[in-house]
């Protein structure tokens, strides 16, 4: 069970202000952890449905849809070998590519420089909150201190950690037209 807190809130039945949720995030798997996710543009909030809880954690949000999450990246010193971190972020891309959409969308265009290189059709605003990473692109790297941002913006990338204890990022990641579409 998660240590995250996440508190939702909502409305009464005279429409005032009240504490919906107080408790874990919403789902997880694995090292992400499922905040809040929207359906729709713009997001309806008389629904007091809990989509993060209603659903099993996809890779990116549905179309026109958000997803709020925490992530986790393991120190590199911690993971097994190459190969078999490749075949394990494979199965677990596919398992979370919930829809046809996501499968075409979350291409892994280019893996040579890490085995969890991906991409998504989202714009992702990501906060580095505890640790060190390290973001890898096609081309260059950027090294990422607690607090620095991250606008990602449908590009292959990977995380990785060369410090010595498990980072913890947030991202919120909306549907996006893909890279390279044309649309």
């Amino acid at each position: 069970m998660s240590s995250h807190r996440r508190v939702v809130t909502g409305h009464d039945g005279r429409g005032r202000s009240v504490v919906a949720s107080d408790g874990p995030p919403g789902n997880e798997r694995g090292s992400l952890f499922e905040l809040w996710a929207t359906n729709a543009m713009p997001a309806d909030n008389v629904d007091p449905t809990d989509a993060a809880a209603a659903r099993d954690v996809i890779l990116q949000p549905d179309s026109n849809g958000t997803i709020f999450r925490f992530f986790e990246v393991a120190p590199e010193g911690q993971l097994p070998g190459v190969e078999d971190r490749r075949r394990r972020w494979e199965s677990q891309l596919a398992a979370m590519s919930a829809d046809e959409r996501a499968a075409a969308t979350a291409q892994r265009p280019d893996v040579s420089r890490h085995p969890a290189m991906h991409r998504t059709a989202t714009v992702d605003y990501v906060v580095l909150l505890r640790g060190e990473v390290t973001m890898l692109l096609d081309e260059g790297e950027v090294e990422l201190k607690p607090f620095d941002v991250v606008v990602q913006r449908g590009t292959n990338h990977g995380w990785i950690n060369h410090g010595d204890e498990t980072a913890l990022l947030a991202g919120v990641l909306v549907d996006a037209v893909p890279a390279g579409s044309g649309s």
